[in-house]
């Protein structure tokens, strides 16, 4: 080594009196023991690493960053599934919504309610395809969930007129609307009406939203009380007079019907 052999060298300028100053070489003598006891603090420094990195196990830097990262992970989880809650509750809310620019809309073409139309035959004519026409008694008859009658043959009437898309013939297995979950969606009057007390000229239900829906569904169309105002819940599959849930008493993993007078 170049330490060694510059030592050798000054102890022999030491032994034969080969410098013109002895006490320079002893200076140099110090300054490469000072260099030595550095080299081997390095090469310590270096074993102590290769030492740690062969043990099993990790340090608590990488324990962090693995949190960090399974934190980042579980967010990004929980938002998405957040944002799909949430569009499942715009579609919801949408059949709602929708539902009465339907009637709104027959109304100002026909001059009828659509299911309750006496003309419908004659207003929505359609080749191959069977039209019952309403009683014109000026409410749409029958229960939301029924299988014949005003209530049933409405969705007939609409889709004939162009105002919503889906089969118009009534003996087709997709007939009737389901809504963004898969429920059944339905139309009916407030005589007929599936929660008892829910007021409005026509009260449109939605079946087996999820408790949690329900509840976000009241906030966004009404007073947030699922007992009361023109949106309310009851247990799912409700034909007639049920009783409304109060807000408190809704579990979000059940599911229930909901229904809204307009």
């Amino acid at each position: 080594m170049r330490w060694l052999q510059s030592e050798k060298l000054i102890i022999k300028r030491l032994a034969t009196r080969d410098i013109p100053n002895a006490n320079c070489a002893r200076v140099q003598l110090f300054g490469l023991m000072w260099h030595l006891l550095y080299s081997l603090r390095g090469i310590h420094k270096q074993e102590v690493v290769i030492m740690k990195r062969n043990q099993s196990g990790f340090t608590l830097i990488e324990i962090a960053i693995v949190l960090v990262i399974i934190g980042l992970l579980l967010s990004g989880v929980l938002k998405g599934q957040e944002l799909i809650n949430s569009a499942k509750v715009k579609n919801l809310a949408a059949d709602f919504k929708n539902i009465p620019v339907f009637i709104y809309g027959y109304q100002d073409k026909f001059r009828a309610l659509p299911g309750d139309d006496v003309l419908a035959s004659t207003h929505v004519t359609t080749a191959g395809i069977t039209i019952t026409n309403g009683n014109s008694s000026g409410i749409i008859e029958g229960n939301w969930n029924a299988a014949n009658g005003e209530s049933f043959n409405f969705w007939q009437h609409i889709r004939l007129a162009g105002l919503a898309p889906g089969p118009t013939d009534t003996a087709a297995a997709d007939y009737l609307p389901k809504n963004a979950i898969g429920g059944a969606i339905g139309i009916t009057n407030a005589a007929s009406t599936a929660i008892t007390g829910l007021k409005g000229s026509y009260i449109i239900c939605s079946n087996s939203i999820a408790g949690k829906f329900a509840k976000q569904l009241d906030t966004t169309l009404d007073d947030g009380n699922t007992a009361s105002g023109s949106l309310q819940v009851t247990a799912t599959g409700t034909t007639a007079a049920g009783t409304a849930v109060a807000t408190g008493s809704i579990v979000d993993d059940t599911s229930y019907l909901v229904c809204m007078g307009i």
